[in-house]
């Protein structure tokens, strides 16, 4: 396949993943009580990052997402540490050396102790004070190093999986505080986009997308499909577009700055959400499931391009995030290989495509599943799959 020159072909991660959890986060003392599997130094990328990148570039995928932690930065409110800030200088600096273009993600599902302490994302105040400081001090300190930033981590699955009993912390299930948290996430996100934005680098929003397949005409099955899209298209969407931000459970909001706050409206995708007598199942169902529990389904990727299409016409898009957890890599290449296909026909009908992440490239921490789930296109010991080369192979025909 032949791709637009400028497509951007490239890698996410985050830190937590990578480079093990933070002593001053959430996620450390999380993993401590026992919810989730111990992190340790996730795969050795806070040493490695420059034979990384270098293996990157020499695939072509010449730009890559990471996340800089809150909790490494300011371990303690008001106190940063010159060391960590040294550290994600020099790599953003061996990025830019080996010809990646780094993109910077500031809030990747973990928080610093001391602001989730405060109440994190649930109180408003905090948005407005230790974030937006945190946010502005981030766009001051490596502004002149970064090529792309996606502020936050999938802004919309964010309050469910730390309060809606999803297994982050702090494992609250109530539906207020979800609500609240949901509110404030996504204003934290908008707002960092605009600060962000006057660093001169652009900048993408990422959502966790999933389209709806009604599988019968109940109206159980339709209320359920409405609820989902009220949760995760919704909110983002209308604050983008309209500057209304509509969370279910709340009032909704009119912020009419934050129209337009991305240059690229960014997703991750990995299923399609089947809606069957006002249940949520598997879709398809007879598609391979993945070790996280859902059908492997690459077709799905078009869904939401197409949805996007219909409701931002005219706004380029990005794919932030698309891979699959699997210890057989003939499965990825195949998930692969589909999916570019979908991207590339969604070109050709006038889709406005402008790159494509994949998730992972170095195995890493898969969260509650902690080394059990493979997502990379190389392995922890550094060895290229087929997979990466398949990716390195379509890169080299842009332009």
């Amino acid at each position: 396949m032949e791709w637009p020159a400028e497509f951007l072909w490239g890698t996410a991660a985050s830190s937590t993943q990578t480079d093990g959890a933070a002593p001053a986060s959430d996620w450390w003392d999380w993993e401590r009580s026992g919810h989730a599997p111990i992190s340790g130094d996730g795969n050795g990328f806070a040493t490695r990052y420059a034979e990384d990148f270098e293996l990157l570039a020499g695939l072509g995928l010449t730009h890559h997402r990471l996340s800089i932690e809150w909790a490494r930065i300011e371990p303690e409110e008001g106190r940063r540490d010159p060391d960590a800030i040294t550290h994600a200088r020099d790599i953003l600096h061996a990025a830019r050396d080996a010809g990646v273009v780094p993109w910077v993600c500031l809030h990747h599902f973990t928080l610093p102790r001391w602001f989730a302490t405060r109440g994190g994302f649930l109180v408003e105040a905090n948005r407005t004070t230790y974030w937006r400081r945190h946010v502005e001090f981030m766009a001051e300190t490596f502004g002149d190093l970064v090529g792309g930033w996606k502020p936050v981590n999938e802004t919309n699955y964010y309050a469910g999986a730390a309060y809606g009993g999803r297994g982050w912390p702090p494992g609250h299930t109530d539906r207020h505080e979800r609500a609240l948290a949901a509110e404030q996430i996504h204003l934290a996100t908008a707002e960092a986009a605009v600060t962000l934005r006057s660093t001169g680098a652009p900048v993408a929003s990422i959502f966790g997308l999933s389209c709806e397949v009604l599988l019968d005409d109940d109206e159980a099955t339709t209320k359920t499909a409405r609820s989902l899209s009220a949760v995760n298209w919704d909110p983002a969407i209308g604050l983008f577009r309209d500057g209304v931000l509509r969370i279910p459970g709340r009032e909704p909001l009119e912020r009419p700055d934050l129209v337009g706050c991305y240059d690229l409206f960014g997703f991750s995708y990995y299923a399609t959400t089947g809606v069957a007598h006002g249940q949520v199942v598997r879709y398809p169902a007879d598609a391979p499931a993945s070790p996280l529990g859902y059908a492997i389904w690459a077709e799905g990727l078009g869904l939401v391009l197409e949805r996007l299409h219909h409701e931002l016409p005219g706004t380029p898009l990005l794919i932030d995030e698309y891979g699959i957890g699997t210890g057989d890599d003939t499965q990825r290449v195949h998930y692969l290989e589909v999916g570019l296909q979908v991207v590339h026909d969604a070109l050709r009908r006038g889709i406005d495509v402008r790159g494509l992440f994949h998730w992972t490239a170095v195995d890493n921490y898969e969260w509650l599943h902690g080394y059990e789930v493979s997502f990379g296109i190389i392995d922890a010991d550094r060895r290229v799959r087929p997979s990466a080369l398949l990716l390195a192979q379509e890169a080299s025909s842009s332009g």
